[in-house]
């Protein structure tokens, strides 16, 4: 995995090594000699990880990661801190300030790119998501991910507790900064938990255990319902091949022991609030997407769904040569509703008429808000007779029970026009189709309203089938369509 790595160290040789092992490994490398030029070089070049050593004069490194993280345009970057600082409390302090993790001189290569890769992934994967979510926040459907977030909320934890002798230290810390701790005392049962319930992080392990902690990382990688957890690994000192697979295996963070709890309650608590970011960001591309392609007020699908669903249903039907029928409805004289009642009565009445409209079709029927008070309904494999007898069914079911809102004391009488269009799969787009429907319910409302009329093209169709319901009325057909108004 290539990558852009800036270095940044105020002694020349510590740069020019590093440097040395990021090209053999095909990385991409910017260099910087001290804090604010290390600023400028991570915001003009946007790098995928930073390197960052601690003791530098004048802006030392704690410093220069708090800029980064405080920066929008740097605060995603993945810091590692390289320095010759190990005591408990220098790890501490660079976690808290947003590093991503802490590497003492001399830095172990294997250790060193396995990180790197690590964070570099975890990088890209969130990149992704907040390009998805910046276009969504441009177009106005959603807002930013970090709004609402409370970076320090408690969480939730499943610590999997097979052969761990820290088990009492991590269990108490935790709850005593308010975590809601939960114990798997396998492998089998934290599986079966983590699938179970929506945890914020999971602790494992690793070592004087029965089963291999690595293969339940691994398997929480592959199933569905874990595959974004965060994992945070607890590992002995010195088991640097170990980790490196871990991380490879996609954990997302480690400890090794002895288990410091400063510590351990910084990286939880990095992961935590990390992990109802990118629950944020998702939640808002699945909303996103759902409001491109839904009608805000009624729940319908809209017009841009109706053409992407029509060519796939119009494939997969031209393969066993079925029909498919298009209805489009429109409520009758529904101006003179929104005049006489006002537009929030009008609302209601398209609500309620979507939902009786969503009850009488089939489960692979779709509805669409086309605008205004008009709506199609696509009904696949559906004969002339079956789509007929559909909209005769739709036709009454709206005209039969008075409308009631909020503002009006009586019920109110709300009829529709249908127009029915029916082609074989494959002989017509759905422009064509909606123009014949549409010009089959333009003579409904010519020729009297509360009506279904079909299409003249679909007259001498063939009818494989039966209708839905066959001791509803025959629908009236048309001979002359022209375009009416309301």
């Amino acid at each position: 995995m290539s990558a852009r790595v800036l270095v940044v160290d105020d002694t020349p040789v510590n740069v020019k090594l590093l440097e040395a092992k990021l090209l053999v490994e095909y990385y991409e490398v910017l260099t910087a000699i001290d804090g604010p030029s290390a600023l400028v070089v991570a915001e003009d070049h946007i790098p995928d990880i930073i390197l960052l050593d601690v003791m530098m004069p004048g802006m030392d490194g704690y410093e220069v990661c708090s800029r980064l993280k405080s920066n929008p345009v740097t605060a995603h970057i993945p810091v590692v801190m390289v320095t010759a600082l190990n005591e408990v409390r220098d790890r501490v302090r660079g976690l808290e300030v947003g590093a991503d993790d802490f590497l003492t001189k001399p830095v172990n290569d294997v250790a060193l790119f396995a990180r790197i890769r690590s964070l570099v992934r975890l990088k890209r994967a969130s990149d992704e998501w907040r390009a998805r979510e910046a276009t969504a926040v441009e177009l106005g459907v959603t807002d930013a991910a970090q709004n609402g977030i409370d970076q320090n909320a408690p969480g939730s934890v499943l610590v999997v507790a097979e052969g761990m002798y820290d088990r009492d230290l991590v269990t108490e810390t935790l709850s005593f900064q308010g975590h809601a701790v939960e114990l798997a005392e396998n492998d089998e049962q934290a599986l079966s938990l983590a699938k179970e319930k929506d945890y914020d992080l999971v602790l494992i392990s690793d070592g004087n255990r029965d089963q291999d902690a690595l293969r339940l990382c691994s398997q929480m990688r592959s199933e569905p319902e874990t595959r974004h957890r965060p994992i945070l690994i607890m590992v002995a000192d010195n088991a640097d091949g170990r980790l490196a697979k871990a991380l490879e295996l996609g954990v997302n963070d480690y400890l090794v022991r002895p288990i410091e709890r400063d510590e351990l309650i910084s990286r939880s608590r990095t992961q935590i609030s990390r992990r109802r970011y990118e629950e944020r960001l998702r939640e808002n591309y699945t909303f996103s997407v759902n409001a491109a392609v839904t009608d805000s007020l009624t729940g319908m699908y809209n017009r841009r769904y109706l053409e992407s669903h029509f060519e796939r249903i119009n494939a997969r039907m031209a393969e066993v040569g079925k029909p498919i029928s298009a209805l489009i409805l429109d409520i009758d004289h529904f101006k003179n509703v929104n005049d006489t009642h006002g537009h929030e009565a009008g609302d209601e009445i398209l609500q309620i008429v979507a939902k009786r409209i969503q009850s009488n079709l089939r489960g692979f029927d779709t509805a669409v808000r086309l605008g205004g008070e008009e709506f199609v309904v696509l009904l696949p494999d559906s004969s002339l007779a079956a789509a007929a007898a559909a909209a005769e069914r739709l036709c009454l079911s709206i005209s039969e029970t008075p409308i009631v809102v909020s503002s009006v004391d009586a019920g109110l009488d709300i009829t529709v026009s249908i127009g029915v269009a029916c082609f074989l799969a494959g002989e017509s787009g759905l422009e064509n189709m909606l123009r014949h429907a549409d010009a089959a319910l333009y003579e409904a409302k010519r020729t009297g309203r509360n009506k279904v009329m079909i299409a003249n093209a679909c007259t001498s169709l063939p009818d494989p089938g039966e209708p839905v319901h066959d001791t509803l009325p025959s629908p009236e057909r048309s001979t002359s369509p022209e375009r009416v108004a309301g």
